[in-house]
Order: structure tokens, then C-alpha cells, then sequence
């Protein structure tokens, strides 16, 4: 007999989706809002960037502890500390009055997706039969999708007419509705396990994580053969070296890495990263290309990302739907082939783009990746024990967002070491972030070539031993 959900699932899945919904919005508005933070704050690309970076790297570390958070506490303690965090992050951004203040915001902001998203698909992969898992994780990634969508359009309208603060503002009413909802609706219970905390795994996994993205950032702001960034890598894989040997022989777990043994899941979280990296990354280069190349307006900037992002909304429930039916294959790879297409189109063309080009392309990217998101995870889901769901969900949602993070940090560096030592002019900046963003595209088209490698040998795979 099928299973019903219940409407109270429903709405818990729906507002625990909506405050994930508040942060990815802030997040991809903003970056239509870098010129004018630049310029209010007196700062350069390279340190405005982390309003996004700094942003995606605490919610990282954040989203590693909820594979623990998730088994000790009920969901809706939860929920009600992610939102009350998030309410209160968000009304610092709009008083910021100086660049340190609006990062305190938004790492306050992290803190609540942190929590949120794990949450989200926590209630899903736990409330949800298997029948319709596909489904309800292509609506949640659709409701998450839309921010993206309205972001940049949302943030360059606001920008562009207002203020950036308005922002932030325009956002309150819908956290205190949403903090509401979920408060009633919210019921998961958590399994109360009284396991230790890996404390040692989270302080080197954090050092691991900030040093390379620090790194990235000195490379893009002195030069990828400067003493600081060479120290910096070099810190990185120490740190990395005591954090594999911590794997081995720690008595504790902060992520459950065990899981990725297993060839299917490990192809699946590789796939997962880079589908995040590249929908950041993209989405990050676009509007710098948009204004600093075209010299559009941030709101022009923003409309340029409307159409793709809103065409994979509302691709998420189909691409669910195909993968419930049909299997993990077909949606795949029309995934990974759609952001290959994508991004190769936007390489080969960098310097002849226009904004009807650059919408279109944009679209197979965006298209692509909401073809495969949710479906990653889904997948890799069903090849672990019902006890391994929750680790599932949280190792996928750290990787996604230090993806994003990377993403963030990687392609501004890029950009941002065109830049140095050249005059001030308009046409020589245009010039070279121009350069720039076409080696962006020239990393994603290489990254987008082994993510539909992961596909293929999953399905190799899975022939051999699963059929």
C-alpha cells in the first residue's frame, strides 16, 4: 500500500526548505551588489568576494557537524536555532555601517543554512517513502532553485533602485512567517544518540578548508608565485596529511568518509561537488563579466541569470520525476552533457558574447544542474544503510557548499591576477577581466568533462554488479 504524506510533512519540508530559500537568496543577490559594496566600503574584488566566500566556507563547517547534530537533537530545535540566528544576522546586514559588520551578518546568515539545509533533506530522506523520493528532493531543490532564480534579479533591482541594505530588509517578514510555520509543523524526532563530539576532526577539517581558501584568495591578490600563497598551499596539505591520518585512526568521526567505499557513492559525491561548483561558479562570473566587461547596470546583470535559473526550477520536479521512473542514467547525463555544452559554448566565445548569448548558455548550465542535483544525492542515498541516510546527507551538503565556497574563491583569484599591475582605465579592467572570466570557463569546461566521466563509470558500474 502507498504511503501518504502527511500535509504537516509538507509544510515542515516547505518551511525548512524557505529558510534555505532566505540564504541562497542573499547570497546570489549580493554579488550583483559587488561594484557598489566595493566602492561604499573602499574595497577591492578580492576582500568583497568573501561576503559570498566567507559566507559558503562557515556554512560548510557548520553543515559538517550536523551528521552529529542531527542524531542528537530533533529537527525542529533545529530549525527554531536556524531561524532565530538567521533573523538575527540579517537585520546586522542592513545596519551595517562598515564591511567588517556586514561579514559578522553574514556569517551569522551561514549559520542558519548551515543548519537549515541538512535539515531540509533530513526531514525528506527520513519522512518520505522511497517511491516518491525522487520527487519531494526535486521539489526541495526546486524551492532552493528559486533563489538563485530571483536572486541576482532581486538584488540588482533593489541595488539598482534603492539600496543594498533593502536587501536584507525586504527579507525579515518572510523569516518570522517561515520561523512560524516550521515551529507548528516540525516533528522529526532525533534518535538522542550520545555519541562524542570529533572535536579534533572539525578544528582540522575547518584549518583545512579556511587554508585553502585563503590561499586561493592571496594567489588572486598577489600573484600565484608569491611566498604567501606558496606557504599557504604548503599549510593546506599539512593540515590535510593530519586530517586523513585523524580518518585512519581517530576514534571519533566528525563526516562519515566510510560511506564513500562504496564506488557508486563516491562517484556520486565527486558529480555533487562539481554540479555546485560550477552552478557558484558560474553564476559568480556572469554578472563581473556582465558589468565590468558589457557595462551593464547591476540590475541588467542580475535579469541576465533570470531565465536559466527559473527554466531549472522548474526542471527539479521533472528531472525527480525521470529519475523515480527511469533510474539515475538518463537524468545524469543529460545533466553533466548540458553543463559541458554550457560551459564550453561560453569558453569559446568569452570575448564575443553578447547578453542574449550569455542567457542562453547560461540556460544549458543551469538547465543541466538542476537535472542532477537533487537526483546525486537521492541516488547515492540508496546504497547505504537506512542508520547511514543521515550521514549521507550531510557529507553531500559539505561538500556542496565548500564547492560553492571554492567556486566563489577560485574564479575571483582568476580574475582578480588579471588585474594586477595594470592602469586604472576602463578599457584595460574590461580587457582583462574579459581574460579573466574566459579561464573561468576554460576550469569548468574541464571540471564539467570529468563530472560526465563519473556518470559514465557509474553506470559502468552499476551494469556489472547491480544488474
Amino acid at each position: 500500500m502507498e504511503q501518504v504524506v502527511t500535509l504537516k510533512t509538507k509544510l515542515s519540508i516547505l518551511a525548512t526548505g524557505f529558510l534555505s530559500f532566505i540564504g541562497i537568496l542573499i547570497e546570489t543577490s549580493m554579488n550583483v551588489a559587488f561594484p557598489t559594496l566595493m566602492k561604499e566600503f573602499g574595497i577591492k574584488l578580492d576582500t568583497v568576494q568573501w561576503v559570498t566566500t566567507g559566507y559558503l566556507l562557515l556554512v560548510t563547517i557548520v553543515m559538517s557537524t550536523t551528521s552529529y547534530l542531527v542524531k542528537r537533537f530533533n529537527a525542529r530545535s533545529l530549525f527554531l536555532t536556524a531561524a532565530t540566528v538567521c533573523f538575527i544576522g540579517t537585520i546586522v546586514c542592513a545596519l551595517a555601517f562598515n564591511f567588517p559588520m556586514l561579514m559578522v551578518g553574514r556569517l551569522l546568515e551561514a549559520i542558519a543554512t548551515g543548519l537549515s539545509t541538512p535539515t531540509l533533506f533530513h526531514i525528506i530522506l527520513s519522512k518520505i517513502p522511497p517511491q516518491k523520493l525522487g520527487v519531494y528532493t526535486g521539489f526541495a531543490t526546486m524551492v532552493t532553485s528559486f533563489a538563485p532564480a530571483l536572486g541576482p534579479t532581486y538584488g540588482g533591482i533593489i541595488n539598482n533602485y534603492w539600496s543594498w541594505r533593502m536587501i536584507f530588509i525586504g527579507v525579515i517578514p518572510i523569516i518570522l512567517i517561515i520561523m512560524i510555520t516550521g515551529g507548528l509543523t516540525i516533528t522529526l524526532k532525533a534518535r538522542h544518540d550520545n555519541s562524542a563530539f570529533d572535536f579534533w576532526g572539525l578544528m582540522l577539517l575547518t584549518g583545512l578548508m579556511i587554508a585553502l581558501v585563503i590561499s586561493i584568495d592571496q594567489g588572486g591578490s598577489l600573484g600565484f608565485t608569491n611566498v604567501k600563497f606558496l606557504m599557504g598551499i604548503l599549510i593546506t596539505f599539512i593540515l590535510l596529511a593530519g586530517f586523513l591520518l585523524h580518518l585512519k585512526y581517530g576514534r571519533r568521526q566528525l563526516l562519515n568518509f566510510a560511506i564513500l567505499q562504496n564506488p557508486i557513492v563516491s562517484l556520486r559525491a565527486i558529480n555533487f561537488f562539481i554540479l555546485q561548483f560550477m552552478n557558484i561558479a558560474v553564476s559568480f562570473v556572469i554578472p563581473i563579466l556582465a558589468e565590468e566587461v558589457l557595462q551593464t547596470n547591476s540590475m541588467i546583470a542580475g535579469l541576465i541569470l533570470l531565465p536559466g535559473s527559473i527554466l531549472g526550477a522548474i526542471i527539479s520536479p521533472f528531472a525527480g520525476t525521470i529519475y523515480d521512473r527511469k533510474g539515475s542514467f538518463l537524468p545524469l547525463f543529460i545533466s553533466n552533457l548540458s553543463m559541458l555544452l554550457g560551459a564550453a559554448l561560453l569558453t569559446i566565445l568569452t570575448k564575443q558574447l553578447t547578453m542574449a548569448l550569455i542567457m542562453f548558455f547560461y540556460c544549458f548550465m543551469r538547465g543541466g544542474f538542476n537535472f542532477g542535483y537533487g537526483n546525486t544525492m537521492s541516488d547515492a542515498s540508496k546504497f547505504v544503510s537506512l542508520a547511514a541516510k543521515p550521514d549521507v546527507n550531510s557529507l553531500f551538503n559539505t561538500l556542496q557548499q565548500y564547492a560553492g565556497s571554492l567556486g566563489t574563491g577560485i574564479m575571483s583569484a582568476v580574475v582578480s591576477v588579471q588585474q594586477l599591475n595594470i592602469s586604472q582605465s576602463t578599457a584595460a579592467i574590461a580587457r582583462t577581466a574579459a581574460t579573466g572570466c574566459q579561464f573561468d570557463f576554460i576550469i569548468l569546461t574541464i571540471l564539467a568533462v570529468i563530472a560526465l566521466s563519473t556518470t559514465l563509470s557509474a553506470e559502468k558500474i552499476l551494469r556489472i554488479n547491480y544488474k
